[in-house]
């Protein structure tokens, strides 16, 4: 398990195991489990001075907890338990900064447990506790959000060392308790359920809280501005963000109560979600149910309304395939490209959702249509750095009746020319994009599966299932060289290159 990263000086490990400089070569020669110093992984090339050797602070302080003679100055939880031990008690819970918890006395001190996941949660709370010279409290432990070999994973911080985090076993704190440790789900890990358990106490049955996406959608669906189909679609993704909430709770419970059931004496589950109330119903999908799902999030799409933006936004990150649009995509604008050439058949607009969430965190110049696709597009303010950009959704397919693919042309993504004359942003979907060049090893098979498609038929709606093993390996090979910005292939060029047969092994 990866806790964290904390270096040690030389002197800084001469003050934790309190030895000074021979006592320090003596632990070099003495044990030969002694910790190897490292190069400083922090020290910056142009640093003047060498910063000499560290060593990680956590494999240092646990093999102190594990070496007799410096126990007592290692992890206070990774050191060998005495047989004799009086039971530990339950303190109660407490409200901190840094999230609930309960706090054990025991016969080593009081352990601190944070019902969080939080990264810094522990290092934190005990950093804190250093500060107030508090000496009651020997050690916070938190969540770390697995399962670790004797229960839920624990990352502990000891108040004595408030830099240094190390892996904990829930068996060691269990022990050290006396008693079985309750543990909550993440989704009911809040104060209000927490502090309603005392040992021996019944599981609370608890409400899985909406998130800020479902209270959004629910919303917006209340908006008679919208109609029947936008409503539905608005309420459905609220209800499918719901029922996934609760079904990561259910799979949590299931997970971590399974592993619990093979040691009862050491976990409790505490809090359990109220399972005759949910799930909320959703529309099973056909084709019937697309064609309103689709419809109503481009009713949303197109809408000026505020709660349109926040609901079109939500939906570009959780289901964008149910939007009217593909990938988005930032060209520059300079004259003489092709995207300038494309420009000039654009119409200024009033904006939408969809060029809200274009347009989001920008210096806007002025809003588009494109009038034969109606893709949103956006021109943003030259800002002196990077220029003026066209930031647009791409077209999920072409226009029909617009003749044939005549060339494709490489600037900033791929474009489309056709022989009647127009210029198009090569269609693509959401989840994928289009490019050229060495990829680092990742060939360019959906721009070459996307015109392969085209060739054949230019107004065929795309799609990129598979991309990687249906794209013509002559189009991808094509594809895969390093072309310049503003290069052109023609159709007769990309024909041929469909034609080439792949290189056979020999």
């Amino acid at each position: 398990m990866g806790i964290g990263d904390t270096y040690l000086s030389k002197a800084e490990v001469q003050d934790l195991l309190k030895v000074g400089s021979f006592g320090m070569w003596r632990l070099l020669r003495q044990y030969k489990d002694f910790p190897v110093p490292e190069k400083n992984p922090y020290r910056r090339s142009y640093d003047p001075d060498p910063a000499g050797p560290v060593w990680d602070g956590t494999a240092l302080y646990q093999w102190a907890a594990g070496t007799p003679e410096f126990r007592h100055r290692g992890a206070v939880l990774a050191r060998p338990l005495s047989g004799l031990r009086q039971p530990g008690r339950h303190l109660g819970y407490r409200d901190t900064p840094h999230g609930p918890a309960t706090d054990w006395h025991t016969d080593i001190g009081v352990i601190r447990m944070l019902h969080t996941t939080g990264s810094s949660a522990a290092l934190s709370a005990a950093v804190g506790l250093a500060a107030e010279f508090n000496r009651e409290i020997v050690t916070v432990c938190s969540l770390y959000g697995d399962i670790g070999a004797t229960g839920p994973a624990l990352v502990a911080v000891d108040t004595a060392q408030p830099r240094i985090a190390y892996e904990a076993q829930w068996g060691t704190v269990v022990d050290l308790v006396g008693q079985v440790i309750p543990w909550w789900p993440g989704l009911l890990r809040r104060p209000e359920v927490i502090r309603q358990w005392q040992p021996g106490a019944e599981v609370v049955v608890a409400d899985v809280l909406a998130e800020e996406r479902e209270t959004v959608l629910r919303e917006a669906a209340r908006n008679p501005a919208f109609g029947v189909a936008a409503r539905t679609a608005l309420t459905n993704m609220a209800n499918q963000i719901r029922n996934q909430r609760v079904e990561d709770v259910a799979s949590e419970i299931q997970i971590f109560g399974d592993h619990a059931s093979r040691d009862q004496t050491r976990m409790v589950i505490a809090a359990r979600h109220d399972a005759a109330a949910h799930p909320i119903g959703i529309l099973e999908e056909d084709d019937d149910v697309d064609d309103v799902l689709v419809t109503g999030w481009r009713e949303i799409a197109i809408s000026a309304q505020p709660d349109a933006v926040a609901a079109t936004d939500i939906a570009l990150g959780y289901h964008p395939d149910l939007l009217p649009f593909g990938r988005f995509t930032d060209v520059r604008a300079k004259e003489g490209t092709i995207a300038e050439r494309w420009s000039r058949r654009l119409t200024v607009c009033d904006p939408t959702a969809a060029h809200a969430t274009l347009a989001e965190g920008k210096q806007v110049e002025v809003f588009f249509v494109d009038p034969l696709t109606d893709m949103p597009v956006v021109r943003t303010k030259n800002d002196g750095d990077e220029g003026a950009k066209w930031l647009f959704y791409a077209p999920l397919a072409l226009p029909a009746g617009r003749g044939e693919l005549a060339s494709v042309v490489l600037y900033d993504t791929v474009w489309i020319t056709t022989t009647d004359g127009q210029v198009h942003p090569a269609p693509c979907t959401p989840g994928d994009h289009l490019w050229w060049g060495d990829g680092w090893g990742d060939r360019p098979t959906e721009a070459a599966h996307v015109v392969n498609q085209l060739l054949d038929d230019l107004a065929r709606p795309i799609s990129l299932r598979n991309h990687w093993s249906k794209a013509p390996t002559g189009l991808t090979g094509l594809f895969n060289e390093e072309h310049k910005q503003g290069t052109e292939l023609t159709r007769a060029t990309l024909l041929h290159a469909r034609m080439t047969p792949p290189t056979l092994r020999r």
